[in-house]
């Protein structure tokens, strides 16, 4: 697993480990984030998060949030 992925809402930590990727729906339209991405702050849209897992692939539906990307750790701040 080359990603840290933490997931937190107003309400609780959704998810933290490590992953493979994590796709996003930006607002400019859904973009994925993989190992050595360069460093980024974006808003999120409406959609669905997906990210892999060692157990396979995950999904989230949110409604909104931002996600920051930095030295292979993805954090992202959603509203559910």
């Amino acid at each position: 697993m080359s990603l840290i992925l933490r997931i937190v809402s107003p309400e609780k930590i959704v998810f933290s480990g490590n992953v493979d990727s994590v796709i996003v729906p930006g607002t400019s339209g859904a973009f994925q984030l993989l190992e050595n991405h360069a460093p980024l702050i974006s808003s999120l849209d409406a959609g669905t998060v997906s990210y892999d897992t060692a157990e396979g692939r995950k999904e989230l539906k949110i409604s909104s949030g931002f996600v920051e990307v930095q030295n292979n750790n993805v954090s992202l701040c959603v509203e559910l």
